[in-house]
């Protein structure tokens, strides 16, 4: 049968070219979709009663997801190149198995930054100091795991800053009533999924010394994931209220907390194929909120 897919594209590409395409993590999707949904329900939120989401800034955030997620893994596997060749899962990317140096990586990111800093300025000023404020936290999200046991909490501040950039894209400003319930629901739920991600490398991170939330909660992580979910989805409820949406977005809201009660119950902590599993489901979460908002619009 014919099939199509993010690795296929890139196995299809020419050799050299690879490494790089696989250092930007081209090949693996989910991490794009979870950086781009934040922005597209800022963005579907900030539409005028009864008008879908502005298609051009829907595509243009897609554009600049597609970037920065390949930048932040390029700063993440030039500050990890030694931590990744001790991990049997991260062994292979193409900076800890030598396929490409460190120094065509840093020329390779400064490309990415430049070509996302083009897709900034296409926004309006406050946006554009809005953007370039996340720039710290993309730089040093991944030295967090050196630091603390909550670097999944980094990740959801660097992760979600889509939820205010998307609304003031749009409108010129970002409305606070709305905008910062949104980004706390996005932190919730990376803190849900990423602490998921992380389990599945907490044996080589005890062996090395790396810090997860992962290793923070061992056996009461279904209880913390619970709690994160919640505080979501009271968040989206009121962001919700705060900017008049309907009976589908609530509806919507309902089916995220069905799936994330789904993922959290079924989830065996012990096995990294689960663990992943789990993780890549969340894509649909972010796909059924989207979807609450253009219907709850309308």
């Amino acid at each position: 049968p014919l099939s199509f897919s993010a690795a296929e594209l890139v196995r299809a590409a020419p050799g050299p070219l690879q490494p790089y395409l696989r250092l930007m993590r081209l090949h693996q999707p989910t991490g794009t979709w979870l950086l781009y949904l934040p922005c597209s329900w800022s963005i579907g939120l900030a539409a005028e009663p009864g008008c879908l989401p502005d298609w051009q800034m829907l595509s243009l955030f897609g554009v600049g997801a597609v970037l920065m997620r390949g930048a932040g893994c390029t700063i993440n596997d030039m500050w990890d190149r030694d931590y990744d060749k001790k991990v049997v899962r991260t062994a292979s990317r193409p900076l800890a198995a030598g396929e490409i140096s460190t120094f065509q990586s840093f020329i390779f990111l400064g490309g990415q930054l430049s070509l996302a800093l083009c897709v900034l300025l296409c926004l309006n000023y406050y946006s554009i100091v809005l953007g370039t404020a996340s720039l710290s936290l993309v730089v040093t999200y991944p030295l967090m795991k050196r630091i603390t046991y909550w670097p999944q909490l980094v990740l959801g501040l660097t992760f979600n800053w889509g939820a205010l950039l998307g609304w003031s894209a749009i409108k010129g400003s970002c409305e606070w009533s709305v905008c910062l319930p949104l980004y706390f629901a996005g932190v919730m739920w990376t803190l849900v999924y990423d602490t998921i991600y992380a389990h599945q490398d907490k044996k080589d991170d005890i062996i090395i010394g790396v810090k997860s939330t992962a290793l923070q909660f061992k056996e009461y992580t279904k209880q913390w994931l619970s709690g994160f979910s919640l505080a979501m989805l009271l968040s989206l409820c009121m962001a919700g209220m705060n900017c008049n949406q309907t009976f589908p977005y609530y509806s919507a809201v309902a089916a995220v907390g069905a799936h994330l009660a789904h993922q959290i119950y079924t989830l065996d902590i012990n096995k990294p194929e689960d663990c992943w599993k789990k993780f890549a489901s969340n894509r649909t979460v972010g796909v059924l909120l989207f979807t609450g908002i253009v219907l709850g619009n309308l």
